[in-house]
């Protein structure tokens, strides 16, 4: 979702350094480390004495929920999201399920009929747990599906999860080396779907 469907850096990172910066962490070193993965996880790397981990990420959760300026959609995202048959796709992300719902909303995106959120995986991306549920709820095998992903932590989740991976460059300051196609937005994207064949994702003429 996030870098993939919508950008939400800069309210991402908004909340992130506040939070942060209470905890005397350096924002250079830290905030690169955040994206793509559950705060819950985020924190608990950081093995910061005398904390209630639940308690901070509940916290971070909160501030982004209220913060949702400058959230927009990825260019094309949207077009692309309802030339898709609604049942063949879903939102697989580390957000939270209250915080998904918002940042959706906030993009002008629709809703998905299926998302999987941070509460509904033990263990986050880079485990393949969250992509492998996905593809269970559109009652799809994992080989069957092709993964948007921005970050190292989503691509090495799709790639064990047994899915094809696409990374979507729209948000990247830096290139992320991969051998995965690369998309810099939709624009670029048409669908075709056939009942008999299926459904195919093709480079605009």
């Amino acid at each position: 979702m996030d870098g993939t469907l919508l950008n939400s850096i800069a309210a991402a990172e908004r909340v992130w350094s506040r939070w942060a910066l209470k905890h005397g962490l350096n924002l250079e070193t830290f905030l690169p480390t955040m994206h793509g993965k559950r705060g819950i996880d985020t924190i608990s790397a950081l093995n910061l004495p005398g904390i209630d981990v639940v308690r901070e990420a509940l916290e971070v959760e909160r501030g982004e929920i209220e913060d949702l300026e400058g959230i927009v959609p990825i260019p094309g995202a949207i077009d692309f999201l309802k030339s898709l048959p609604a049942e063949r796709w879903a939102i697989v992300t580390s957000a939270p399920s209250a915080l998904a719902r918002a940042r959706i909303g906030a993009a002008g995106l629709p809703q998905p009929l299926k998302i999987v959120t941070a509460e509904d995986v033990k263990i986050g991306k880079p485990d393949p747990a969250g992509y492998r549920l996905g593809a269970e709820r559109l009652g799809f095998d994992p080989s069957r599906c092709l993964v948007f992903e921005d970050v190292l932590a989503g691509v090495r989740a799709g790639e064990a999860a047994g899915a094809d991976v696409a990374v979507i460059t729209a948000t990247h300051a830096h290139p992320l080396e991969t051998s995965h196609p690369t998309i810099a937005s939709y624009e670029t994207l048409r669908v075709e779907f056939d009942a008999s064949l299926g459904l195919r994702i093709k480079a605009a003429e």
